[in-house]
């Protein structure tokens, strides 16, 4: 048993449901889906975000990233080895009924898939979260862990696969299997969303695939690009950001200024005060 490094609790690593970890949506008796047609079945029986938070929290239906998020919640980071490993799948973050919602790739191995929640821990998260305080849309600038206090403003953070993958590169198998999550969830948001935002190429492919989001009015797909912006027949506009990657950061291709950018912008196309 490893020590929580905010609450002095202790937990197992991977962390077992229904322990007290701060946030966990889970018990011991959540239904664990545990393959494709599981999932499926499981988000579309979802009747509320708490309801599919918990599911989607331990979901066990791809073999290889069950494995890979585990094995890493045992090995650790040399500067975590101290601490447990959030090592399950990584629930959508922020308000149940947004109206700017953010869509992402997948956890970190070192970042949410440590501390069970998006973007939080990690480089990329350190990015965005600042971002998302200088425009008004979280209370504070940093995100550690999972009992920091963050607080949202009517926005909702999501991924369209929700275990960290070998190489941050999930298969065609594993997105196609985890796609009913993020269906159910926008099933669950939509009616309030107004703005969505694609960090990167793939989450706007995945967002332009969401149910009941037709791609255009004359059915041609908008492409992706920093600061583009589709009006989608639905009336929801989604917009493109290249995603917050240290990488991206690093070579100056998205800077702080750009990232403020979008969020203004995003937050006044939202109507959100």
């Amino acid at each position: 048993m490893l020590t929580h490094p905010n609450t002095g609790q202790t937990f197992g690593s991977p962390v077992a449901p229904g322990t007290g970890w701060p946030g966990d949506p889970a018990t011991a008796q959540t239904p664990v889906a545990a393959d494709a047609a599981q999932v499926v079945t499981l988000a579309r029986e979802a009747g509320s975000i708490p309801e599919l938070d918990a599911v989607i929290s331990v979901c066990r239906a791809c073999p290889r990233l069950v494995t890979w998020r585990e094995d890493v919640a045992v090995a650790k980071r040399r500067a975590f080895a101290d601490q447990p490993y959030w090592g399950r799948p990584v629930p959508g973050w922020g308000s149940e009924r947004p109206w700017l919602l953010i869509v992402g790739l997948a956890p970190a191995a070192h970042g949410a898939n440590r501390t069970g929640r998006m973007f939080t821990g990690d480089r990329s998260g350190d990015q965005l979260y600042a971002a998302l305080y200088r425009a008004g849309l979280v209370n504070q600038p940093i995100s550690i862990d999972a009992a920091d206090g963050l607080r949202a403003n009517q926005i909702r953070i999501v991924a369209p696969v929700r275990c960290a993958p070998p190489a941050n590169a999930p298969t065609p198998a594993e997105r196609l299997t985890c796609s009913p999550w993020l269906d159910a969830e926008w099933r669950l948001v939509a009616d309030e969303v107004r703005v969505i935002v694609a960090l990167g190429g793939f989450a706007w492919q995945v967002a332009l695939g969401l149910p009941g989001l037709a791609r255009t009015a004359g059915g041609r797909k908008p492409k992706f690009g920093h600061g583009v912006v589709a009006d989608l027949p639905s009336g929801v506009r989604l917009l493109g950001c290249y995603h917050p990657s240290q990488q991206n950061m690093f070579t100056g291709r998205l800077t702080p200024a750009m990232l403020d950018d979008i969020f203004t912008k995003a937050k006044k196309r939202a109507g959100i005060n």
